[in-house]
């Protein structure tokens, strides 16, 4: 377990209004297609990108007589997520009726949970900078199952709708109102997104819609939210309003900002916000009005007559929780202790579990700082250069071990090093095996490196006095000897002997 108490809370944001200061509070909603092959009441394949209403079971589409059959799998994945977020796990749940109307909801009603969720409260550390994390409290996620799609682009005067989508398993996670600014909003969807990639329960992937965010945003003037978590009444808190369908962490930001902006304005105009749910124009970078913020009553929730309550034992839980990966904060953590990193460069590896696992392999029996610092400056700059992920990285962990292992013993120098790098990227080998067939191996015969420093101090008798009179250009007789030799000659070799050499 980490030690939260060693984290720095961030200064909340302050934005100043035409009269006075303000500072902002923002819960989160994401929703997070579980990872699935089936949806949540059907057998119907969730594959992305399928021609329209091609993923249509018969319950999907709301034929008559239809009945639900819940997937076991997608109830593990909940439980895997909320244990992924040290939260509370309910034996007892049970779904509910969300009724509304909308084109693309056949049934006229979501599936979904609100007064038994599956999984209670929670909590995730949000890293914003070394030492400095803010602790976002997760009240509860619920299961439930996704509508489908309205396409309004394709004719000029219709409109069509795709059900591949409904059925679909989502998680909606909702955070606490903890969070106090954009840039750690959009850093709490990052950290949530890394956890759930993680552990295996969504895919992440924003741009197909697998995962979105409502962004609950209100305004409050300084000391209000203290009053707030002291009492967790939420009258001494703002109206917030509800920005819809968010799937980008820079419009994140944009939209809380550009929303706090206008709620400011009204209050310091002597008006009221209201309570209402907004969607963001990207292109005029504004917030515009949906529709008026519905309670729960609008909804008419009830007891979904369908599906009785789920009980699940505490047996299957255990089961479900030995088998979680190790998630990101404890491996930064080791990365850490056990490597020496610094947090930045752990936090940088720990980002994704492909990139943490192909260090692990890198580093395992050899020098972790040095391993870091290739696999992010050489490793990762080459990738993201060639827009490649390190799934797709031509250099294995063996072979960039290998170049590693090569330094370490002293057969290359860093010079050499780079190079050895670039032909293995390019062309494939052993990097032993290129050194020894190139002769890129470094000289350490300290004989060898005597008598190149004699020729180049021979040659250079000005400069050995002016190096007497200034030891700091012994750095010209090191890069000679190293010019003359190909760069073969180890580079610490080289700087002892002419340091002894001029007497220096």
């Amino acid at each position: 377990m980490l030690d939260h108490l060693a984290y720095e809370a961030p200064t909340p944001k302050t934005i100043a209004g035409a009269k006075d200061d303000w500072e902002l509070v923002i819960g989160m909603e994401i929703h997070a297609q579980v990872s699935s092959n089936a949806k949540l009441f059907s057998g119907a394949s969730t594959k992305f990108g399928a021609e329209p209403n091609s993923n249509v079971a018969f319950v999907d589409s709301a034929m008559p007589g239809m009945l639900p059959v819940i997937n076991e799998y997608c109830v593990e994945q909940a439980v895997r997520t909320g244990l992924g977020l040290k939260a509370e796990i309910n034996l007892f749940s049970a779904f509910d009726r969300k009724n509304y109307f909308y084109p693309d909801l056949p049934q006229g009603y979501q599936i979904s949970q609100l007064y038994h969720p599956i999984v209670g409260e929670g909590e995730v550390i949000v890293d914003m900078g070394p030492g400095i994390a803010r602790r976002v409290r997760i009240e509860r996620i619920h299961l439930e199952q996704d509508a489908g799609k309205s396409v309004h682009d394709m004719d000029p005067n219709m409109s069509f709708v795709d059900l591949n989508r409904t059925g679909v398993a989502l998680m909606e996670i909702v955070s606490r109102p903890d969070i106090r600014g954009p840039e750690e909003a959009a850093a709490y969807v990052t950290k949530m997104r890394q956890i759930l990639r993680y552990l295996g329960t969504c895919d992440g992937n924003m741009q197909n819609g697998n995962m979105r965010a409502d962004v609950n945003v209100s305004v409050c003037r300084p000391g209000q939210y203290e009053k707030y978590m002291e009492t967790q009444d939420f009258g001494h808190l703002g109206t917030r309003c509800e920005i819809k369908n968010m799937n980008s962490m820079r419009f994140i930001q944009a939209a809380i900002d550009f929303e706090a902006r206008r709620q400011i304005a009204i209050l310091e105009d002597g008006g009221e916000v209201v309570q209402e749910t907004r969607l963001y124009d990207a292109d005029k970078n504004e917030t515009r009005s949906m529709r008026s913020k519905e309670e729960a009553h609008d909804y008419r929730y009830f007891p979904c007559p369908d599906l009785l309550p789920l009980e699940i034992e505490q047996d299957w839980v255990d089961g479900i929780a030995a088998t979680l990966p190790e998630l990101p904060d404890e491996k930064k953590a080791r990365f850490v202790t056990d490597f020496g990193l610094s947090e930045y460069d752990a936090g940088v590896l720990t980002a994704e579990a492909e990139n943490a696992a192909f260090f692990e392999k890198v580093a395992e029996g050899r020098d972790g700082k040095l391993a870091a610092n290739w696999v992010i400056n050489e490793l990762f700059g080459r990738l993201k250069k060639e827009d490649h992920a390190i799934t797709e990285s031509p250099v294995s962990p063996e072979q960039l071990g290998g170049i590693i292992a090569l330094i370490s013993k002293g057969d290359i120098s860093g010079k050499i090093a780079k190079d050895l790098f670039e032909i293995v990227y390019t062309e494939g080998g052993d990097p032993a095996e290129i050194v020894e067939a190139r002769g890129m191996k470094q000289v350490t015969d300290t004989g060898a490196i005597e008598a190149a420093v004699d020729e180049v101090i021979a040659a250079n008798p000005a400069q050995v006095e002016k190096a007497k009179e200034n030891p700091k250009l012994v750095g010209f007789f090191v890069g000679q000897v190293m010019k003359a030799t190909g760069g073969k000659a180890n580079p610490k070799a080289v700087n002892e002997i002419v340091t002894a050499k001029l007497g220096l």
